[in-house]
């Protein structure tokens, strides 16, 4: 016998089915947020790590920039630093440094005529290996910025860059304050006959995170302290470093072989 003379319909069933169609499409909509949530954040932590490991740009000196009269050319070392120099020079000095380093200061002060010269002569090429391990000694991370511009300005042109670096030791600011601002950096470049396309490398710190990986390489490597000078990869002593023109006889014994 049918439960539902006349076929008329039930209240109480259509009432349940309309509950559950109710706890379904809630369920079904909750299920959909809850998906969205979750797979918004592994992309938002995905971007993060994508962020954190992208190594950033790699500095290079262009054919175009290495035009000097003189012969000197300018290119980044395959372990990160600036080598400047002549076709055919015999001598490698290394020179690793930090720009906020009262003694690296002391060894531009002593022996920038002496690298000047036998670069100029062909006798030698310089590498300066510019790190960034005394951020700490400013409130800005000049170190970092400086060795940021370092880069930007050898990029631009490599026969002024040892002028340059003459002048960015000659106005080190002293360490524990803020280091020199960002436009502070631009006008030493300007200085140094760098034209006005260097400011927007140095403001925007756009080897920043190559600086540090480069930074950790060197450090890793054994450096211990700046500076750290070589002649064709034998180490100096502090006698060899310090004192006018003392890096001079290495380079010439050196030469000599």
């Amino acid at each position: 016998m049918s439960k539902n003379p006349g076929g008329k319909k039930n209240p109480l069933l259509a009432a349940n089915k309309a509950e559950r169609n109710r706890k379904i499409l809630i369920q079904v909509a909750v299920a959909a947020v809850l998906i969205a949530l979750v797979a918004g954040i592994g992309i938002g932590i995905a971007a993060k790590k994508a962020k954190r490991d992208d190594p950033g740009p790699t500095p290079s000196i262009p054919a175009a920039a290495n035009t000097s009269p003189d012969g000197i050319t300018g290119t980044i070392t395959d372990k990160g630093a600036i080598r400047i120099g002549k076709a055919g020079a015999k001598v490698t000095v290394r020179v690793v440094a930090d720009l906020q380093c009262p003694a690296c200061k002391g060894f531009e002060a002593a022996n920038a005529q002496v690298l000047d010269d036998v670069v100029k002569n062909g006798t030698a090429a310089v590498e300066y290996d510019v790190i960034a391990f005394l951020d700490k000694a400013s409130t800005t991370r000049y170190s970092t910025r400086a060795a940021n511009a370092s880069y930007c300005v050898a990029e631009a042109d490599p026969s002024k860059y040892q002028a340059w670096v003459a002048r960015m030791f000659a106005q080190q600011p002293a360490e524990g304050g803020a280091g020199l601002p960002n436009d502070k950096l631009v006008q030493i470049a300007k200085e140094a006959g760098y034209p006005d396309s260097v400011a927007g490398c140095i403001t925007d710190v756009k080897y920043d995170k190559y600086i540090q990986s480069h930074t950790d390489e060197v450090l890793k490597s054994g450096i211990q302290s700046t500076p750290s000078v070589f002649v064709n990869g034998k180490a100096l002593t502090s006698q060899e470093v310090f004192g006018q023109g003392a890096i001079a006889p290495a380079i010439a014994a050196a030469a000599a072989q």
